[in-house]
């Protein structure tokens, strides 16, 4: 009788990537691996790996170092990196890590169970997104709520970011496909849909009459699926950011009322240097124009602070900007060095300036999600529970603005769309009860 084989899988980065570990995951489940939470147990590891700052790649080798210690335990242990670090590093990896078995690209993981057994594979030097989706396998890997990838790569070239490079030029899945997949998911259950891609927005997929369709019709497509009761869709550039977009916001009520729309800076100077092919002015009216449509539209953003040549000025205009917008909540970063970017080589700002810059962008995001979620205290909100807390009869889940919402209750809640009362507010989650 063979013995039970093991796969542990680590995802660093953005949900594109935690879409495509679940993916291998499914690829592996179908070769008879179990999932493993114990990395000592695995037969086969999986490093799927983030390339867009330089601590995350930093981590990546930290994280090898970790399994070469384990794997000199378990000799037979295989150690694969995976992802956008796989991608751009191929070769490196392999020199500076031995211990790594296989090195494979985000184009090409669907390859992984035919690589397993063969010696030391590097498989990452095509862009084919459209041979990966046609071999891969659609469990569902949640109970409630979903990721569906629905376009990847990008051919907007920002001059800080590497996603071009590692995930290849703009590809956009039929939408045929993706409604086949989203009915997967719904026969097990799942409730919303989280679409997917690194510029969301430029999905272009071909349906069945043969044209080219944009995604406020995919979204209107996928909402025709009764059991689907939620769609939301991540990551949004503005030069994409359609009127038929817009308007689905308006006329669509599986759509939910949350836009993740980074800028990066609020200097135009800046985002000319950036390559960001948009001006604050052009953003603010988009925001007026969804706002028209959707008053009680949520708004999140990213911003890089320190990015090269960014003056006192350029910075304060940013925190203008902030103030002027509002949003809900923000991602923030210091400016990273990404080698083979056209900035790499201009980095010119100290690193106490830009930490100091961080700490006040932050602190000024955060005290506008914390006025946000106050708001709510006292009011009634539809949230939709998705998994157990850590505490005893705790349930975890999200409102329809996309916040982290937790209630107490005897009554299981899993899978369930529940009217509460929204009873406190933390800084980032919201306290209710039914």
């Amino acid at each position: 009788m063979m013995s039970d084989k093991y796969i542990y899988i680590k995802s660093y980065g953005c949900q594109m990537n935690v879409y495509d570990s679940n993916r291998i995951k499914d690829l592996f489940s179908n070769k008879g691996y179990k999932i493993t939470k114990d990395i000592s147990k695995a037969d086969l590891t999986v490093l799927n790996t983030c390339h867009i700052r330089e601590k995350a790649v930093e981590k990546v080798y930290s994280d090898i170092g970790r399994v070469k210690k384990i794997k000199e335990k378990k000799q037979n242990m295989k150690l694969v990196v995976a992802g956008c670090v796989a991608q751009a590093e191929g070769l490196e990896i392999k020199k500076r890590s031995p211990s790594v078995d296989y090195v494979v690209g985000p184009q090409s993981y669907h390859k992984l169970p035919d690589m397993i057994g063969k010696v030391d594979e590097i498989e990452n030097s095509e862009f084919l997104q459209n041979e990966k989706f046609k071999n891969l396998i659609f469990n569902s890997s949640n109970l409630s709520s979903e990721f569906l990838s629905i376009q990847e790569g990008c051919d907007k070239f920002c001059s800080f970011c590497v996603v071009p490079y590692t995930r290849g030029p703009e590809f956009s899945r039929p939408v045929d496909d993706i409604v086949d997949e989203t009915k997967k998911y719904v026969s097990n259950g799942i409730k919303e849909i989280i679409l997917l891609g690194q510029n969301v927005n430029a999905y272009h997929g071909i349906a069945s009459d043969g044209k080219s369709k944009d995604l406020a019709f995919l979204i209107n497509k996928i909402s025709e699926i009764e059991e689907i009761k939620r769609i939301r869709y991540m990551t949004s550039h503005p030069i994409d950011m359609k009127d038929s977009l817009i308007n689905a916001h308006a006329d669509n009520s599986k759509l939910m009322p949350f836009l993740h729309l980074p800028i990066q800076s609020g200097s135009d100077k800046i985002l000319k240097k950036m390559n960001r092919k948009h001006t604050v002015d052009d953003y603010l009216k988009i925001v007026e124009k969804i706002r028209n449509v959707r008053p009680d539209i949520a708004l999140s953003s990213d911003f890089i602070v320190g990015f090269p040549e960014e003056t006192d000025k350029d910075f304060e205009d940013t925190m203008k900007f902030i103030e002027k917008v509002n949003f809900v909540i923000a991602y923030s970063f210091i400016y990273s060095p990404r080698p083979g970017t056209p900035a790499q080589n201009k980095d010119n700002i100290s690193l106490s300036d830009k930490k100091a810059r961080l700490s006040a962008l932050q602190s000024l995001l955060t005290q506008q999600q914390i006025n946000f979620n106050k708001s709510f205290v006292n009011k009634g909100m539809e949230v939709l529970f998705e998994k157990i807390g850590r505490h005893k009869d705790q349930f975890i889940g999200r409102t329809i603005y996309n916040q982290s919402t937790f209630i107490n209750s005897k009554k299981d809640l899993l899978n369930q769309i529940m009217n509460v009362k929204i009873t406190n507010s933390t800084n980032f989650a919201l306290e209710c009860q039914i």
